[in-house]
């Protein structure tokens, strides 16, 4: 029987990091308060306002669809646009969570290459985008990282930045990938956020190691008003809050979300320089975070996945991601590059 292998499936088919793993065990002792009113809720919340250097608004929820579709509803009245790259994760898999949760706001697509919205074309946009009987624009959204695996540079947020400002826009970011873009960079993370002018920032922690629990970052706290409300009409608001936080503190404490990240981003080089080098296998966009784009033909893919190898095609007609992850040992790498070899 093919033993099934989802190591380069999607950095969510790792396991709990042992940091967060054992976080959740320590918070599962003794009685402590619902609803966030417990200690460990209170130190995340700390330590995120300790990393970011800026006082902030902090919230939890499961998902990072929640994340996203709850803050942008936050931000963006029913009438409202939302800027967006045409391959934006919350345009392409967020089964219309933000539509649902703004109550008709329009994700109004732009292009872009490698995954990065053009400043260019967002300026176009709102050139047409003014008058009674369109969507009247009001927040630009950027991922970073970027759904095919590149980084915004500050230089490009701040242009996104000033020309939200311009426009009296709000700037969210979908960071389900943040501490990969953080560590890719090498900066402090304030410089890609608050200091130019992000709003929200959706801090992912599924992909760097918890189970479950995303963090909504509001360093506008004007914008946050009210949406510990929004959060609990949603049926966001854990009661055992304690066991969303916990991990976190795995995480946070002595940076290991920055070695998990760096971790990863370091495998994603070496498995796409192994690709390229060892099978020479067509790596199509800058490998800076933790996913790799490889272009394979149907032989190639039909071996792999006959080997037991699951991932995801991302773009037609040939184009797969493979995702590393806090979890991905040279082994791992290893073992792919051989099959690939046995089957290109």
């Amino acid at each position: 029987m093919t033993v099934e292998r989802h190591e380069f499936a999607s950095d969510n088919s790792a396991p709990i990091c042992p940091e967060a793993w054992a976080a959740l065990l320590g918070a599962n002792a003794d009685y402590a308060a619902a609803y966030g009113e417990d200690r460990w809720t209170a130190r995340v919340c700390d330590l995120i306002r300790e990393i970011f250097e800026t006082d902030c608004g902090v919230f939890f929820v499961f998902t990072g669809t929640a994340a996203n579709a709850l803050a942008l509803a936050q931000m963006c009245q029913s009438f409202r646009g939302i800027i967006c790259h045409q391959n934006a994760h919350i345009h392409t898999d967020e089964c219309g969570g933000p539509e649902f949760f703004t109550g008709g706001s329009k994700l109004l697509l732009v292009g872009g290459g490698n995954g990065k919205i053009d400043i260019g074309q967002a300026k176009a946009l709102l050139m047409c985008q003014n008058e009674l009987h369109s969507h009247k624009p009001g927040v630009i959204s950027i991922a970073q990282a970027t759904e095919f695996g590149t980084v915004y540079t500050r230089d490009e947020i701040a242009g996104l930045t000033e020309l939200a400002r311009a426009n009296e826009l709000f700037l969210h970011m979908d960071g389900a990938r943040f501490a990969n873009a953080i560590t890719s960079l090498n900066c402090a993370p304030r410089t890609i956020t608050w200091e130019i002018g992000v709003d929200v920032l959706c801090f992912g922690g599924t992909k760097n190691g918890t189970a479950a629990g995303e963090l909504v970052i509001f360093f506008n706290k004007q914008v946050s008003r009210e949406f510990d409300y929004r959060v609990k009409q949603a049926g966001q608001l854990g009661s055992k809050m304690r066991f969303l936080a916990a991990p976190w503190l795995g995480l946070l404490a002595g940076d290991v979300w920055l070695q998990n990240a760096r971790h990863a981003n370091r495998a994603a080089r070496q498995l796409a320089q192994n690709l390229q080098s060892e099978a020479n296998v067509e790596i199509v966009f800058p490998v800076q975070a933790n996913a790799v784009f490889a272009r394979m033909d149907d032989r190639l893919m039909r071996g792999l996945h006959a080997r037991g190898w699951r991932f995801y095609k991302f773009i037609e007609p040939d184009v797969y991601r493979l995702m590393c992850s806090w979890a991905t040992t040279e082994n791992d790498i290893g073992d792919f590059i051989r099959d690939v070899i046995l089957n290109h």
